[in-house]
C-alpha cells in the first residue's frame, strides 16, 4: 500500500522536511502488542468486539475480490491514529464512526487517521473498503486457491493478508461474513447460515458465529461444493462441505464425525460451539487446520490408499480436539501454542491407541528419545524460537506436537490419570471462549493436584534438556551434540 490521502501526505511531508513529526499527527509506523514470536502482530489501544466482512467473488480465483470490512471496537487508550494489520490488498476508503478518515500503509499495517481523536473507553466503528488478493506476491497463506474456487488458511499470521484486522489470537471477536458469488457456486463460512438471497446471476450468503473467534481461525470457502448435513450428539447440527463431484467418495469419512464428537465429549465434556463440520478442499496445503466450526482438510488425506483408516480418523480427531483446545480456549500469546497442539496431539494419540492399537506409551517413549534434539532445534515447548522470517509456518515443529504431548504425558505420570482428567475438563470449562496461557495452565494443574507444580513443570516447559520421565527412569533422550543418550 502507499499513501493515498492528500491531507495526510502533506502533513507527513511537511513534518519530515522540518526534521520532526508534529505531536498531534504521529508518522505512520507499524505497531504490535509485543508478542515474543510475532512482535508486530496485533495492535495496541483498542479491543475488537465484532467484524462484519463482505466479499464479492467474480468466479475467477486469480482475481482480487472486492471487500468491505467493518470493525466494531472499544478504545482502551486515547487514539490519535488506529493501526490495523493489513497487507497485499488495495485500500479504497476508510471511515471512522461514519466520517471519512485518512490512511496510509506501512509494512503490513494500515494506519488510519480519524477526523478527531478517539477517547479511551469510547466505542468506535471502522469501515474499510478494499480488495483481497488471492495471488498476492509473497503470500504463502491466507487465501488458498482450490481446483474450483477458494478457501482460507490464516494460521499463524495471515488473516491480515485477507482482511484488515487486529491479527492476534489475544483479541477474539464475533464474526459475520457476507459472501456474494455467481449463483452456480456455493459460499460457506464459520458459524451458521442466517440469510441467502439471489439476484440475477449472483447470490449472497450470510454466516454468523455465536461465539468469539480468533482471526487465525476464520474460514471462507467458495466453489462447486456439496453441503452435507446430519445431526450429531445432543441434536448438534453438522455441516460438511466437499467438492460436489466427491460427495459419495467422502461420505464414509464424513459419517464418522458424530462418533468422534461423542468420543471427545466423553473425554472433556460438551462440544463448545453451535455447529461442526469438515471442509474438504481440493488443494495441496501440506496441513489440516482447525478453522472454527468448519475444519479445513486436504482432499488428498481421504484418498491416499497407503493411510490406514484409524490414522486418517486420528487426524480428524486432532482438528476436532482443537475446538476445545485452541478455538474455545485460545492462546494468550503464540508461545502458548504448546497448549493447543499438545492437547490436540494427545487426543489424536489416544484415539490411535483405542482404535488402531498403537500404544500411547510407545509413541511417548519415541517422542522422549527425540525430545532433546527437538528442543535444540526449535526451543522448549513453552519458549519456542521464532519462526524463520520467510516461513512463518516453520513455527509448527515437532516439539510443538509430540514434544508438547510429552509434557502432558509426564504430567499425567506425576499427578495420576484421575487428576489429569479433571484438569482437562476444568481447563476447557474455566476458560471457555476466552484466552489463557501457560501460567494459567500451571496454576490450574497445581490447584487440581493439590500441590505446587511450578517447579516440576518448569523443566518440561522451559528447559533446554528434557527432564527425567516419572515412572520411566530408563527412558533416554538423544543428546543434540553427538547423538548419544543423555
Amino acid at each position: 500500500m502507499s499513501l493515498t490521502s492528500p491531507r495526510l501526505r502533506a502533513v507527513l511531508l511537511a513534518a519530515t522536511s522540518a526534521g520532526l513529526i508534529a505531536a498531534a499527527v504521529p508518522a505512520p509506523e507499524p505497531l504490535g502488542i509485543g508478542d515474543p514470536l510475532f512482535p508486530h502482530l496485533g495492535n495496541p489501544g483498542y479491543d475488537v468486539l465484532a467484524y462484519d466482512i463482505a466479499f464479492t467473488y467474480t468466479g475467477d480465483n486469480r482475481k482480487p475480490l472486492d471487500a468491505l470490512t467493518k470493525i466494531d471496537a472499544r478504545a482502551t487508550d486515547r487514539l490519535e491514529r488506529i493501526n490495523l494489520d493489513f497487507a497485499y490488498g488495495t485500500v479504497r476508503s476508510v471511515t471512522v464512526d461514519g466520517r471519512p478518515a485518512d490512511f496510509a500503509g506501512t509494512q503490513e499495517d494500515l494506519v488510519v487517521l480519524p477526523e478527531r481523536p478517539v477517547d479511551a473507553g469510547s466505542r468506535l466503528s471502522i469501515a474499510v473498503t478494499h480488495t483481497s488478493d488471492p495471488v498476492a506476491a509473497g503470500a504463502k497463506s491466507g487465501w488458498v486457491r482450490t481446483s474450483d474456487g477458494l478457501a482460507m488458511a490464516n494460521q499463524a499470521d495471515a488473516a491480515h493478508r485477507v482482511f484488515p484486522c487486529n491479527d492476534h489470537p489475544a483479541d477474539k471477536a464475533h464474526f459475520t461474513f457476507r459472501l456474494t458469488a455467481p449463483k452456480d457456486l456455493v459460499a460457506v463460512a464459520n458459524g451458521r447460515s442466517v440469510a441467502h438471497t439471489a439476484t440475477g446471476p449472483a447470490a449472497t450468503w450470510t454466516y454468523r458465529g455465536a461465539e468469539p473467534m480468533a482471526t487465525e481461525l476464520a474460514q471462507v470457502s467458495i466453489g462447486r461444493s456439496a453441503v452435507v448435513r446430519r445431526t450429531g450428539p445432543h441434536g448438534l447440527p453438522l455441516r460438511d462441505v466437499v467438492p460436489a463431484a466427491d460427495r459419495e467418495l467422502m461420505e464414509p469419512w464424513l459419517r464418522r464425525t458424530p462418533d468422534h464428537l461423542r468420543w471427545m465429549e466423553d473425554k472433556v465434556g460438551r462440544y463448545p460451539f453451535e455447529t461442526y463440520g469438515l471442509l474438504v478442499a481440493d488443494a495441496a496445503t501440506g496441513f489440516e487446520l482447525e478453522t472454527q466450526t468448519l475444519s479445513l482438510f486436504e482432499r488428498g488425506l481421504f484418498t491416499r490408499p497407503d493411510l490406514p483408516g484409524w490414522h486418517v480418523e486420528s487426524i480428524m480427531v486432532h482438528e476436532l480436539a482443537h475446538h476445545w483446545f485452541g478455538n474455545s480456549v485460545t492462546p494468550r500469546t503464540w508461545s502458548d501454542l504448546w497448549i493447543n497442539e499438545g492437547h490436540a496431539t494427545w487426543y489424536e494419540a489416544l484415539y490411535a491407541e483405542e482404535t488402531g492399537g498403537v500404544p500411547l506409551e510407545r509413541r511417548m517413549r519415541d517422542a522422549y528419545a527425540a525430545s532433546d534434539r527437538w528442543r535444540a532445534a526449535g526451543g522448549p515447548p513453552a519458549a519456542p524460537r521464532p519462526p524463520a522470517p520467510d516461513d512463518r509456518m516453520s513455527l509448527f515443529r515437532p516439539v510443538v506436537y509430540d514434544g508438547s504431548a510429552l509434557v502432558l504425558y509426564a504430567l499425567r505420570q506425576e499427578i495420576g490419570a484421575t487428576a489429569f482428567g479433571e484438569l482437562q475438563r476444568r481447563w476447557v470449562t474455566d476458560h471457555a471462549h476466552a484466552t489463557a496461557g501457560t501460567t494459567d495452565f500451571v496454576r490450574l494443574a497445581s490447584a487440581v493436584a493439590g500441590r505446587d507444580l511450578t517447579g516440576f513443570l518448569h523443566g518440561w516447559l522451559h528447559g533446554e534438556r528434557t527432564p527425567p520421565m516419572p515412572g520411566h527412569p530408563d527412558w533416554r533422550s538423544g543428546a543434540p551434540s553427538d547423538g548419544k543418550p543423555a
